[in-house]
């Protein structure tokens, strides 16, 4: 019966999908939805844009493992990064009219820092969308009591997902989202209310879990905890400004004002929302203490799937796993079209500057099915958490593309050598503290990268200028 309603869920939801594709006939459709998207679509649109594998599966299980500490990078600095792209970047994205993040790059500085931002955006992704698709995998193999592998599992995803957004580009993914949040919010409170009345209560979850210390945020006082603490923070709220599919969200709405409050509403929506799958997995401790302290230390990722599939009735297991589907696809086909419009339109059009519209359009739907099979391939071969393959996408992003895009809006005298040099101190400083530094090092690989890319903008701004901007 489950099995029956999944194949229907992901059947309807390809069918809406594809309907919406009808829409696209320009590249500026495909990537944007044509500037034409209200309120209500756009706070879902942007709410969706993490409340994916991680939100459900990812963050309730790194929160029962490690308390709120642990999760410092998302929900908290995922949602932030939503709420300050709101107030403070959203405005100046929209006015720019640009297709993508990317097109700021090559107008503020040259084509030489679109190209190298754009690939170290669009590279950051594959540990995002593999996350989704590893999620994929692990729904069909639970329902299906391991008929379905984990592997197969994810390549089923992977096709389901590429076949709408490779045809209906955004305007499929807002649609989808839009419809798919209710499934998600809905279903997952309804969860919570059948588990809360297994355990005694919110009351006893909370209580349990503030006497354990997981409801602790702060980290001891001692540098050796707070850098950590900090570095990650910041990963996910500034790392994550430069991505392509929080401009796209952006610049997708139909106006300014609507770009601007979607974005800071989605933010909260995301944060508070992030709560119910933590609930649920800390509840599921105290439901069968023995059984998920043995999932814990296995694979925690399995102890939502388990509680529910053990100790809920069926419409419950219908019901949740219907919310898994819609938060994961939702994700997935948004995180998966953004970095293929991003190489299409900052990497590979400038080799190919006489395409027409309608050819462009077939590139960017080309690059979507090359960047998919990319995708699989690192979720099929990664042995790392959902978790860990979502927080450390944005690492490289944070060291290279944030400070130029920071400067480039808010810093008059930002240059093209200071964004190189930006680009190129962030890039070596992370990549040789992570090859050669040591874990228990204060030397954080993120953070020292991100305070010496703020230099060597300074820097590289203030001298005498060697290099100077050219157009594509």
């Amino acid at each position: 019966m489950i099995l029956g309603f999944v194949v229907l869920y992901l059947l309807l939801s390809v069918g809406i999908g594809l309907a919406a594709a009808r829409r696209v006939h320009t590249a500026k459709d495909f990537a944007v939805a044509g500037r034409s998207l209200p309120l209500p679509v756009v706070i879902a649109t942007v709410f969706a844009t993490w409340f994916g594998a991680e939100a459900v599966l990812g963050i309730s299980a790194t929160f029962a493992k490690e308390g709120l500490r642990g999760v410092v990078a998302d929900p908290f600095g995922s949602s932030l990064c939503l709420i300050l792209v709101g107030l403070f970047f959203a405005p100046r994205f929209y006015r720019l009219n640009l297709l993508t993040v990317g097109d700021f790059y090559r107008l503020r500085y040259n084509r030489l820092v679109e190209v190298l931002c754009a690939v170290c955006i669009a590279a950051s992704y594959l540990g995002w969308v593999a996350a989704q698709f590893k999620v994929f995998g692990l729904v069909l193999n639970v329902v299906t009591d391991g008929a379905v592998s984990q592997p197969v599992g994810m390549v089923i995803g992977a096709v389901i997902v590429l076949v709408y957004t490779t045809f209906g580009g955004m305007f499929s993914v807002a649609i989808l989202d839009f419809v798919q949040i209710s499934v998600i919010m809905g279903g997952l409170l309804y969860i919570a209310s059948v588990v809360s009345g297994l355990v005694g209560g919110v009351g006893v979850v909370l209580d349990h879990a503030s006497a354990a210390g997981k409801l602790d945020f702060f980290p001891p006082p001692t540098f050796a905890a707070w850098v950590p603490f900090i570095g990650a923070w910041i990963t996910m709220m500034l790392g994550s400004i430069p991505q392509q599919d929080v401009f796209q969200r952006v610049t997708s709405a139909k106006d300014e004002r609507t770009a601007v409050r979607g974005s800071v509403l989605g933010g909260g929506l995301y944060f508070c929302f992030c709560f119910v799958p933590m609930f649920l997995a800390y509840a599921a401790t105290l439901v069968d203490p023995a059984l998920f302290a043995t999932l814990l230390n296995q694979d925690s990722q399995l102890v939502l799937p388990t509680l529910i599939m053990q100790h809920t009735p069926v419409l419950a297991q219908i019901v949740f796993f219907g919310a898994v589907l819609s938060a994961v696809m939702s994700c997935a086909s948004a995180t998966l079209l953004a970095p293929s419009v991003m190489l299409s339109e900052n990497v590979i059009k400038g080799m190919l500057p006489r395409l027409s519209d309608g050819e462009f359009l077939r590139v960017m739907r080309l690059v979507v099915v090359v960047f998919a099979a990319a995708v699989l391939a690192v979720a099929l071969t990664s042995s790392s958490s959902i978790y860990t393959l979502v927080v450390n996408t944005y690492s490289v992003t944070l060291v290279t593309a944030f400070v130029p895009l920071a400067a480039g809006l808010f810093w008059s005298r930002a240059t093209t050598q200071g964004a190189l040099c930006a680009f190129a101190a962030g890039l070596i400083t992370w990549v040789g503290l992570e090859l050669f530094g040591s874990s228990d090092s204060l030397w954080h690989p993120q953070l020292t990268g991100f305070f010496l890319a703020a230099v060597g903008m300074i820097v590289g701004s203030l001298l005498p200028q060697k290099i100077g901007t050219c157009e594509a």
